[in-house]
């Protein structure tokens, strides 16, 4: 039913057919900016990804020269009533994470640069970076990733001693043995970011509410 003529209501516009003015896009209500992943967020993620390569990459330049490889300290740290040993014990591993996958180096160094492109699609494309939880997460899974990539792809500089060719493998010397009967694998510091980054993903996807669920709204004749 339309409105009389001269009746005030029929001058006023619908809200949800109001187009929005140029104060309310001064004001930031334009979703389109509202959707926008900040400067601040690829500020944060390249520190926390560059920190974590960094000191990885570093601590094993740094053991390796001065243990040397295949080497072990002669010091060992004993703790929680004699049950944990630890100690620097260089290795290289040719495979994933302690050690499985052995001989496929160059296959998971494919797969770390998969990873990284999908992870910066996510975060800065499918605008996941929103979130400061998983832009931390993500950030140190990529630290983790870049620093055993660099030595997949050789470029530590390691060779064999045999026919000097390069050692496509990953560099660890973290090693703990606990309750006197399990000798834990060699792991690096970009493992301890990996690991740490994936349980903070698996935290976030079962710890964090879904988002409500829109209401269906019924069309009255």
């Amino acid at each position: 039913m339309s409105a009389p003529a001269g009746d005030p209501s029929s001058d006023v516009t619908s809200p949800a057919t109001t187009s929005p003015t140029s104060s309310s896009l001064a004001l930031g209500n334009d979703p389109a900016s509202r959707s926008r992943v900040g400067w601040s967020r690829y500020v944060a993620f390249a520190l926390i990804v560059s920190s974590t390569a960094g000191w990885d990459l570093w601590s094993k330049h740094a053991v390796f020269n001065m243990v040397g490889y295949p080497g072990k300290t002669e010091w060992e740290w004993v703790g929680f009533a004699d049950n944990i040993r630890f100690c620097y014990w260089t290795n290289l591993n040719e495979g994933a994470l302690w050690g499985f996958g052995q001989g496929f180096s160059r296959v998971f160094a494919g797969f770390s640069i998969l990873a990284g492109t999908a992870i910066l699609y996510w975060l800065f494309v499918k605008q996941a970076a929103q979130s400061w939880w998983l832009l931390v997460s993500l950030a140190m899974i990529s630290g983790g990733t870049i620093g055993n990539l660099y030595d997949r792809l050789g470029l530590h500089g390691i060779v064999d001693p045999d026919d000097g060719t390069p050692r496509y493998a990953v560099r660890d010397f973290l090693h703990f043995y606990l309750f006197d009967f399990y000798d834990w694998p060699t792991f690096n510091f970009a493992d301890v970011f990996l690991v740490t980054g994936a349980i903070m993903l698996a935290l976030y996807s079962f710890l964090m509410p879904n988002p409500p669920s829109k209401p269906s709204v019924s069309k009255s004749a």
